[in-house]
């Protein structure tokens, strides 16, 4: 995207002229060439000439004298309206990159989001076909309910997770019964819905 501003083409005669006087190419007291003249040297019509002229005589920098032709008036203006031009010209293009740089950002987090949400999708199709691969949680000497039988601890009832199995001291216990004691060390193998793996850690290291 471009950043520069395409001004009026009579804008555009109207600051090379300044600038020609503000360098001292014309000086004080130079006669200008005839609008035809100055329209044949940068390839502009006459109108788009006198429009250019006309600017800088409102501006002070040039002197119009009917029958007698332009004149340069002032390079001190001629300067401060150069000045003030690539001000002017300079904010709009640190505007113009700004509001590029925030257009591309959006784009960014467009896509950013439109991936996060193909993520998720897939991730909830990947839970869906496999209901069955369990999940697993190690229980520390900082978890809760350590000592306890899953009947006690009512784990369906408080996380909706269904223990299918038992790691305890490197032996496997399939399907374990409601009298099946939980201690320190051992990992929970346990199915369920995507949500079920946050509440079996909230429920073991948690409030609960």
């Amino acid at each position: 995207m471009k950043n520069k501003i395409e001004r009026p083409l009579y804008q555009q005669i109207a600051l090379k002229l300044a600038k020609r006087v503000a360098v001292g190419t014309y000086q004080e007291g130079h006669k200008l060439h005839a609008r035809s003249t100055l329209a044949k040297a940068f390839n502009v019509s006459p109108e788009t000439a006198r429009k250019a002229v006309q600017i800088l005589d409102d501006l002070g920098i040039m002197e119009s004298h009917h029958g007698s032709g332009t004149y340069v008036a002032s390079q001190e203006r001629a300067e401060q309206y150069v000045r003030q031009f690539e001000d002017k010209e300079t904010i709009e293009n640190v505007r113009g990159k700004l509001k590029d740089s925030v257009n591309r950002q959006q784009q960014e987090w467009q896509n950013f989001n439109k991936l996060l949400n193909e993520l998720v999708a897939h991730t909830r199709q990947s839970v869906d076909l496999n209901p069955f691969i369990p999940y697993e949680i190690i229980l520390t000497k900082e978890a809760n309910h350590l000592g306890e039988t899953i009947a006690e601890i009512n784990v369906w009832q408080a996380t909706g997770a269904t223990i299918v199995g038992i790691l305890q001291n490197e032996k496997l216990l399939l399907s374990p019964g409601p009298y099946a004691k939980i201690d320190e060390g051992d990992t929970l193998y346990f199915v369920g819905n995507e949500y079920t793996l946050q509440r079996m850690r909230d429920f073991f290291f948690g409030n609960y």
